[in-house]
């Protein structure tokens, strides 16, 4: 079915870039992927998608394919915990459900090369969308009236190629050539957290401990969370921070005495097994603009925040929902390409004002502070103690997260668009802004 737009390019096959292309493809726009590597990441990275992101997962036909997996499960609790263990207080997502009917929406946790999977498969059902592995894009802008272009080079032999679409997406990562060719090396305002941050996936039986689903540890020294992410198996996700300045190699030889000093039990490095280790910098950064003419930028590419909350993934995967309402918007014919302006406006809003300060609320909760005074200083703790047997409170206050979504549809032209049955407005109706800061998830 013609449109008014020809082609869409699309640099970057994470799952923010599959799942644009599939939510385009899937509304007859051309869509092409450029990826620089090989083939997709079998790294599993993030596990956790909230309910911001599992409402664009599910409307883009992702989570029914994501729940065939054995290992994916829907959360049910999350808490905050003393290093000795003691409980705190927390939240349980079953307090979502309503008339017997589970919320359709709750934390999905499925490790993220599964989900890219999924979404690679899914695309390449789609006649309109073409992932091209192997093609790096090169520096550079180009754009006039009508079109952009954008070079690539194929990485198996050197040979450069130029393409034209009418809008060039960067989804690419932290480390995106578009958002560098549009402001330049340097220019990602914000900073970089001055600690270190271990990612492992660890078996271990948390559950023997009477540990919840997800765990943030409060400790100056010794914080850490550990969420499970297997449906059939006792792995967990175990994220801790490390002393900055050491090689791999360093955090690979304290780590047991750091487990025994922080895993629940004790344990000597015989009663675990870790399967996964990844040291990496955290950051909070913002792009000045997610929008130059026909260039565009989403996720990571756009926005950065620390994994404390899962802010980071959910947030960039909102990013390419409401970015896909609009691009169909205008393809459409239901409203001008000034919706683009407004998609930047709106995201760099939101993650200004709710995902940059929650996630480092969230974050610092876990280190700049006496645990065993939370419960009196800490507002978050308190209210989450105060609430606890209340559903209907403690209701509202998880559905606080869907304060990152938005609607671009109400805002075309004045008039909501019939493309699609869209169920979000009677879901913001439900968000007090004021709770928005109490939904995180782990990854």
């Amino acid at each position: 079915m013609p449109g008014q737009l020809r082609k869409v390019i699309i640099v970057g096959a994470g799952p923010a870039g599959l799942l644009l292309a599939l939510r385009l493809a899937q509304h007859n726009i051309k869509v092409t992927i450029f990826e620089a590597t090989p083939s997709p990441s079998e790294q599993p990275r993030a596990t956790h998608y909230g309910p911001p992101a599992v409402y664009e997962l599910r409307r883009a036909g992702v989570l029914a394919e994501m729940q065939k997996d054995p290992d994916c499960f829907r959360m049910n609790r999350m808490c905050w915990r003393k290093l000795d263990g003691t409980y705190l207080s927390g939240f349980d997502q079953n307090d979502l459900d309503q008339d017997g009917k589970t919320y359709e929406d709750r934390t999905t946790v499925l490790a993220l090369n599964k989900v890219v999977k999924v979404l690679g498969t899914l695309v390449g059902q789609c006649e309109d969308a073409i992932v091209k592995y192997g093609h790096k894009v090169l520096p550079g802008v180009e754009q006039d009236s009508d079109k952009a272009w954008v070079t690539v080079q194929r990485v198996a032999d050197g040979v450069e190629e130029k393409h034209w679409a009418d809008y060039i997406v960067g989804c690419d990562g932290a480390g995106s050539q578009v958002r560098r060719s549009l402001f330049g090396d340097w220019e990602f305002p914000g900073y970089t957290w001055d600690k270190q941050i271990v990612a492992t996936n660890t078996y271990y039986d948390f559950s023997k401990f009477g540990w919840e689903d997800s765990n943030f540890i409060i400790h100056p020294d010794h914080l850490f969370m550990a969420a499970r992410i297997s449906e059939t198996e006792q792995l967990w996700r175990v994220t801790y921070t490390e002393v900055n300045g050491l090689t791999n190699e360093e955090i690979q030889a304290r780590q047991a005495t750091k487990f025994k000093e922080i895993l629940p039990g004790n344990p000597n490095p015989e009663e675990y097994k870790v399967v996964l280790t990844s040291p990496y910098k955290i950051h909070q950064r913002c792009a000045p603009s997610f929008r130059v003419g026909r260039y565009l930028l989403a996720a990571d590419a756009a926005h950065l925040c620390n994994p404390f909350g899962g802010l980071g993934l959910t947030g960039g995967i909102v990013d390419v929902g409401g970015l896909a309402d609009c691009l169909i918007g205008i393809h459409q014919g239901k409203t001008s390409d000034k919706i683009l302006d407004e998609y930047s406006r709106v995201r760099i809003e939101k993650y200004r004002t709710i995902i940059d300060p929650i996630s480092t609320e969230n974050f610092k909760r876990l280190y700049d502070q006496d645990a065993d005074k939370a419960l009196e200083k800490d507002e978050f703790l308190k209210m989450l103690k105060t609430i606890e047997g209340d559903i209907e409170a403690s209701r509202k206050v998880q559905l606080g997260s869907l304060g990152i979504l938005h609607d671009f549809t109400t805002d075309f032209d004045g008039k909501s668009s019939s493309y699609e049955q869209n169920t979000l407005g009677s879901k913001l109706e439900k968000v007090d802004n004021a709770t928005v800061t109490i939904t995180p998830v782990v990854n």
